[in-house]
């Protein structure tokens, strides 16, 4: 069951519902091994099969955006990731995002690309996951959204088998993703080797980034890591 969670109003005062905030090393996309304070909202209409995040589909606890802020400015950071569940669930998001911008941080945004992308703060670098068969989501993917996408923001394809990475292959021909921004490609944590997906994108020269989870090798599976 898909998990709602609206925009509130205490006031003038915009709230997000929280599941957490802390300060960690990025593990994924370009600004990887970089210190980070990561802004986690609650709640995600997908239920992805690999899913890590589940904690926060539900909980949290409501924040203004001032505080949310705020709460950030205490690890005096170079960049922002604002994260989920899906935080695009959550209308205000963008207003946070702008927020975060003004005050001069490297702000990103990680997204499941189920939500449209489009009218968001232009400074921030959106990093989208394009669902594969393999997630059980693929039916979510809204593909209006590439149309969308800058040269500095990402797409992530996470691959669970071969079967999810030739899936993916076509996708980044059919949308010619590689030459509208960076592609990454990462392998399911604890279901694909590393190596075989390194070996795949090698033989077939894709123009995409292999990753794998830096945080995962650090600290496993723990939260607010």
């Amino acid at each position: 069951m898909s998990q709602q969670t609206p925009s509130a109003t205490a006031g003038s005062s915009t709230r997000l519902r929280v599941t957490e905030i802390f300060y960690s090393l990025q593990g994924e996309a370009r600004t990887v091994g970089w210190p980070t304070v990561f802004i986690r909202l609650t709640g995600c209409p997908l239920r992805c099969g690999y899913c890590d995040t589940a904690y926060a589909f539900h909980g949290g606890h409501w924040m203004g955006l001032n505080d949310i802020a705020a709460e950030a400015a205490r690890y005096a950071p170079q960049y922002v990731t604002v994260t989920g569940g899906e935080p695009l669930a959550q209308p205000a998001c963008n207003e946070l995002l702008q927020i975060l911008c003004d005050q001069g941080y490297a702000v990103s945004l990680e997204t499941s690309g189920a939500r449209p992308i489009e009218g968001l703060d232009e400074r921030a670098t959106i990093v989208m996951d394009l669902k594969t068969p393999g997630s059980g989501e693929e039916a979510q993917n809204l593909y209006a959204n590439i149309a969308h996408l800058r040269a500095h923001d990402q797409v992530k394809f996470v691959i669970a088998d071969r079967a999810d990475y030739e899936w993916a292959r076509a996708k980044l021909r059919e949308h010619d993703l590689a030459a509208r921004c960076e592609v990454l490609f990462s392998p399911v944590h604890g279901a694909l080797v590393p190596t075989d997906l390194a070996d795949w994108i090698l033989a077939d020269r894709l123009p995409v980034r292999l990753q794998i989870q830096l945080h995962k090798l650090l600290w496993g599976d723990a939260h607010g890591r």
